[in-house]
């Protein structure tokens, strides 16, 4: 038996904590949509999946071919992921993959919000192109870090005017 590349665990790794993510959001969004919130712009959505699916495929592809593994990069992937955590823990049960708002709920202000105010974006704004890069994959950091930037660019606008009427509360 032959032993498995390091980057296929990494990659393993990493699509097991995105499938559980989106575990959460699935149960979060059900709750809150039950609880009388709305959603926003549903129609960027399958777009932001289809390019998150797509990176994961690519990294996929990438590990397969058995790259070497820059280590410091993937400790700034780590530091990263810790970032992500940071963001789930503070918006706890409103935490979603969509834009989902609850009308009389107050802004989260507290945590990473007290210092930027798209954490969560800040971090996949990173990370996208730093694991590439850290599996010896430039091509696919390039391509997926700016398609990444550019569905960023329009979530943002959605979510910013959704969020428009709360910053007033």
């Amino acid at each position: 038996m032959t032993d498995i590349p390091v980057a296929i665990w990494i990659v393993a790794l990493v699509i097991l904590q995105r499938l559980g993510e989106l575990v959460i959001a699935k149960r979060n969004t059900a709750r809150l949509m039950a609880e009388g919130a709305t959603e926003i712009g549903a129609n960027h959505y399958p777009v932001m999946v289809a390019l998150h699916a797509s990176w994961c495929a690519a990294l996929v592809w990438v590990a397969v071919s058995d790259p070497a593994v820059n280590w410091p990069l993937i400790a700034i992937f780590l530091v990263l992921q810790l970032g992500r955590v940071w963001v789930l823990t503070t918006l706890g049960p409103y935490w979603t993959t969509r834009i989902i708002t609850v009308e009389t709920a107050e802004l989260v202000k507290k945590g990473p919000f007290r210092f930027v105010r798209h954490p969560n974006y800040l971090v996949v704004a990173l990370e996208i192109p730093i694991l590439p890069l850290a599996l010896d994959a430039p091509i696919v950091a390039v391509i997926f870090g700016l398609a990444n930037l550019a569905m960023l660019a329009w979530r943002i606008r959605v979510e910013e005017g959704a969020l428009k009427s709360r910053r007033a509360l």
